[in-house]
């Protein structure tokens, strides 16, 4: 038995913050520091980013992905799903896990897991799923996420020092995602291969809120130190594909985490493939996170991008650190 993906969505939150804006923000949390206008545009490459309304959760977002996924697919009936995987980087709550949130406002009443690992969540629930479907457990199981990563951001800072760790907070943005998997009599999924550096889970980090008492951490990034974290991976990762049987040059679509427009031009070169090949999300949304892929997808799809039978790899690049690659025939 094999796995394939069948769809995916995501649903955009209509708010918008324009880099101005939250330049200005950080100013005002922040007299003391120095800020130049324009810093994040230059950095980052970001023109704006998404911003979540204020009551919505991230089982919000993934139940709105996941709604647009089930009209898309026409899927209407909840017993139709098998399995319901939320692999965001955030959560409503500590306990119970996030995707029986998700399943709830979904009207489904299948067996949910939360599944985590910082930007690649998506890429592991994917390489999860198949291997699920392979074992005959499972014939349908939906895969969804949802970021308000905007709530990381730090506005304040009390040494000047510190801007330079505080600034990526202020380039991320909110989003929700949903893929559907399915048994399939072809390999729709060829395979996928991960790889960690857990000696960099330093350069990243969002504290727990509830170890500072409800009040979300902030967003403390270290970028020179993150990109030293992924030593060795690009090689690996190459090395990966090669062993799935495939050549770079032969995808139809690449698909690689999208941090920042910096970041994404290095993750091509470590990857081999020009950055003109890859759909640039990231200035329009800013770093979604666990969606940046799903989002590379959807935005595929409504193009026409993306057609059944292309060949598709699928980069991921997350804190912790580690990296991965699935390849998969749409």
């Amino acid at each position: 038995m094999y796995s394939s993906i069948l769809h995916a969505a995501v649903h955009v939150p209509p708010g918008r913050q324009s880099v101005a804006e939250a330049e200005e923000r950080f100013r005002s949390h922040s007299p003391h520091v120095s800020l130049s206008p324009g810093v994040l545009a230059h950095m980052y490459g970001l023109s704006e980013r998404t911003v979540a309304p204020a009551h919505e959760q991230p089982s919000d977002l993934a139940a709105h992905a996941a709604r647009r996924l089930f009209e898309a697919r026409a899927i209407t009936d909840p017993s139709d799903v098998d399995l319901l995987i939320f692999a965001g980087i955030l959560a409503d709550m500590e306990e119970p896990a996030t995707a029986h949130v998700v399943a709830d406002k979904l009207a489904l009443s299948c067996p949910v897991f939360d599944l985590r690992n910082a930007c690649n969540g998506v890429l592991n629930a994917i390489e999860v799923a198949d291997a699920l479907i392979g074992s005959g457990q499972y014939r349908r199981i939906l895969v969804t996420t949802g970021e308000v990563s905007t709530r990381a951001s730090r506005w304040s800072v009390d040494d000047p020092a510190d801007v330079l760790t505080a600034l990526p907070s202020l380039s991320t943005g909110d989003m929700g995602s949903a893929l559907l998997l399915e048994a399939s009599e072809r390999p729709g999924i060829i395979g996928s291969r991960f790889f960690a550096n857990s000696w960099g889970w330093r350069a990243a980090t969002l504290a727990n809120p509830y170890s500072h008492h409800r009040a979300l951490g902030q967003l403390h990034i270290d970028s020179e130190q993150l990109v030293k974290s992924f030593t060795g991976m690009p090689e690996r990762v190459r090395d990966a594909v090669t062993d799935l049987g495939v050549k770079v040059d032969e995808l139809d679509l690449v698909c690689v985490h999208q941090p920042s427009v910096a970041f994404t031009k290095v993750a091509c070169e470590w990857v081999g493939v020009d950055p003109d090949r890859v759909l640039t999300t990231f200035p329009a949304h800013g770093n979604v996170a666990t969606n940046t892929i799903p989002l590379q997808l959807a935005t595929a799809l409504e193009t026409g991008r993306l057609r059944r039978g292309d060949l598709v790899g699928m980069f991921g690049f997350a804190s912790g650190a580690s990296a991965g690659v699935t390849v998969c025939e749409w």
